[in-house]
């Protein structure tokens, strides 16, 4: 065999040796890893709760990376998520230095088939969601002073009930669903830039109700919690009803039929997802492995826990893989409920 042959046959079957190693693809990760900070895409501008959440994964993840690379934070807002996710799906780095924070809503906005959507949600590489709503709940609440004492009292007739909403957030949304698909004589008032000047509307009068998360309400408003300020009516985002608030039926229960039940969980699925994290997809197999398992080791981590309750982010994890066959699940959604969806969300009222 001719010396070039046997070199070449003789580098190949090192390789392929090393390759059989347990630990040598680990290593070349770390390898890797050592010598490129990572860069991780917030979809939301800086400052908010989601940069926040953000911030704490990249000061945590990197521990539970070989290599224990650098990860800057890159503000990308825009959209409701939108340009972030095409840029992450589309441009960014496919070698393993990009990971993104997508909005909660942007798997639905996805299988909405919104026109200004450039990804498909299942081609993402799906690290996982720091939250499940598990322990939280999105509440339609009303004025202690309010005549609806029950959810029943919002299908009266006779009764008007004005709830504040943020164009396009998930206040909005599900104010026209309680409207449109629900049944409940409630007035949707938008035009609000955010939650603080809603609860500025609502405590002076100006508006009746609201629907915000529990922790929103615990972290902001506590004494009207404390003081009965204001009364829970139908809890969103929610399978089975909130411990604390088994009182208040869900938004599951008081639908009227299924197809009225496949609107409301589609409605719901940006809770299902409510801090998603992914990297762009096809990066190499090694490598998505790494940021896999080190998601998967960071949201059990003590450490990283801790500072997420001092930052008061509601942790309920779930890793990549099972949120990629839930997220499978909600594509199988019908076209025809995605359409009545539609109709529902791009009403003016």
């Amino acid at each position: 065999m001719a010396l070039w042959r046997r070199s070449a046959f003789a580098t190949g079957m090192t390789l392929l040796a090393l390759s059989m190693v347990p630990g040598a693809r680990a290593q070349t990760g770390a390898d890797f890893y050592a010598t490129h900070p990572i860069t991780l895409i917030s979809s939301f501008a800086a400052g908010g709760f989601n940069d926040l959440a953000s911030r704490l994964v990249a000061r945590h993840l990197g521990r539970f990376i070989p290599g224990a690379p650098g990860i800057i934070v890159k503000n990308v807002p825009g959209a409701g998520g939108v340009i972030a996710a095409n840029n992450l799906y589309q441009t960014a780095a496919r070698d393993g230095t990009v990971i993104g924070q997508l909005d909660r809503g942007i798997p639905q906005t996805g299988f909405r088939g919104a026109p200004n959507v450039k990804f498909d949600v299942l081609g993402f590489t799906w690290l996982g969601s720091l939250s499940t709503y598990a322990n939280e709940a999105c509440i339609l609440w009303v004025r202690k002073d309010h005549p609806a004492m029950s959810v029943e009292d919002l299908k009266k007739p006779s009764l008007h009930t004005r709830l504040g909403t943020v164009p396009g957030a998930t206040n909005h949304l599900l104010s026209k669903v309680s409207k449109k698909v629900l049944g409940l004589n409630v007035d949707v008032i938008t035009g609000y830039p955010g939650a603080g000047p809603i609860w500025i509307a609502l405590l002076n009068g100006e508006l009746d109700g609201h629907i915000i998360g529990t922790s929103s309400v615990e972290s902001s408003h506590p004494h009207l919690l404390k003081d009965g300020g204001i009364r829970p009516l139908v809890q969103f985002g929610r399978q089975t009803r909130m411990a604390g608030y088994e009182n208040v039926p869900t938004g599951l229960e008081i639908a009227r039929d299924d197809n009225e039940r496949a609107l409301v969980e589609f409605a719901e699925l940006p809770f299902v997802t409510s801090l998603p994290f992914v990297a762009p997809p096809n990066i190499p197999a090694d490598r998505a492995q790494i940021l896999d398992a080190a998601f998967q080791a960071m949201i059990v981590d003590p450490e990283f826990i801790q500072d997420a309750q001092r930052m008061k982010i509601e942790i309920s994890p779930i890793a990549g893989k099972p949120l990629m066959e839930l997220l499978k699940k909600y594509s199988k959604t019908s076209k025809a409920v995605i359409e009545q969806y539609n109709q529902v969300i791009d009403s003016d009222q």
